[in-house]
């Protein structure tokens, strides 16, 4: 009898310790809340602050054009090709200032949609890497977005409800790393896009190493990787090409491309060669750099247009 009794005792007891696990497992996560940081030409950049149970495991972001978005009354379904999605789960490598995906309650981490390509896949994961904005320019026309978030699940909690949507917009004007990717020669060319890389940015000098044309839009063409030399070298060509194309950089994108030419020195940069530099010695100049370039720090000029094409200025040497 007594053994019986205990047996229905540890039973009893089992179920609930059971049962609380599963209710423990059922509770909703707080959803984090989303603010617009700064808005490029080609990016928006979104600060994440987590709610109440933080981020153990991650959030991930949605947005559509808000064009599509009226257009259909409201959020795409899931699988719909107009909803895209970022999936973060781990401090982020190649944007170290940005932080971490797993976060404690209330703490703040930054993702920069159109410049997912920059990050690496052991923290980040989506379905579209590629700039935002307007694709037809130049000239380029501001495009709106809507964006929402929600923290990802585990076993100790539920996704959470989607968070409030937010309304940011990309600037106008200007020139970033994805209007030279797809407006030069070879495999820079897109489409019936022109050919405008200025004649005077060649050969074009990274570090203390030169490089024709077809060197430089192979460089563009290459994935990061988790290589902190490739992040910058995007960004620093484009400074260069925006500098060859009559842009005046304020003091401090002058000092960020002295100091990547600096950190560049001699190393020959993949595909070319295999040259590497670790994200955290270079994050801090490649972010500078991509802010000037997604014209937020002033002084970048307008796309060329083929009927700029006798009108640029040789290069300024800002790093001799």
């Amino acid at each position: 009898m007594m053994r019986t009794r205990l047996l229905a005792l540890f039973l009893g007891l089992s179920l609930i310790v059971g049962f609380v696990g599963v209710t423990a497992a059922q509770t909703r996560y707080a959803p984090p809340t989303l603010a617009v940081a700064d808005q490029g030409l080609f990016r928006i950049t979104l600060q994440v602050t987590a709610g109440e149970n933080g981020t153990p495991a991650g959030f991930t972001v949605q947005w559509m054009k808000k064009s599509d978005y009226d257009a259909l009354g409201g959020w795409a379904a899931d699988g719909d090709p107009r909803l895209r999605y970022c999936q973060c789960y781990g401090p982020y490598v190649l944007n170290q200032w940005a932080g971490s995906a797993i976060m404690g309650p209330g703490g703040t981490s930054y993702l920069q949609l159109g410049d997912l390509g920059d990050e690496d896949v052991s923290a980040i994961y989506g379905n579209d890497y590629n700039p935002l904005g307007d694709p037809a320019g130049p000239p380029y026309r501001s495009m709106q977005y809507v964006v929402r978030a929600f923290t990802e699940g585990d076993g100790n909690g539920d996704p959470s409800d989607f968070s409030a949507t937010v309304f940011p917009q990309t600037l106008a004007s200007e020139c970033t790393q994805g209007f030279w990717k797809n407006h030069g020669a070879g495999a820079c060319h897109s489409g019936s896009n022109a050919d405008v890389w200025p004649a005077s940015c060649f050969p074009m000098t990274l570090g203390t190493v030169s490089y024709t044309k077809t060197q430089i839009c192979s460089i563009l063409q290459w994935p990061v990787g988790g290589n902190g030399l490739i992040s910058l070298a995007h960004q620093l060509i484009t400074a260069l090409l925006n500098d060859c194309n009559n842009s005046s950089p304020p003091p401090s994108v002058q000092a960020a491309i002295a100091n990547a030419h600096s950190l560049i020195d001699g190393l020959v940069i993949p595909p070319v060669g295999s040259g590497f530099l670790s994200p955290g010695s270079t994050s801090s100049t490649t972010e500078t750099l991509d802010d000037y370039n997604n014209g937020l720090l002033g002084g970048v000029a307008d796309c060329p247009t083929p009927a700029h094409a006798t009108s640029w200025g040789r290069i300024k040497v800002l790093y001799r």
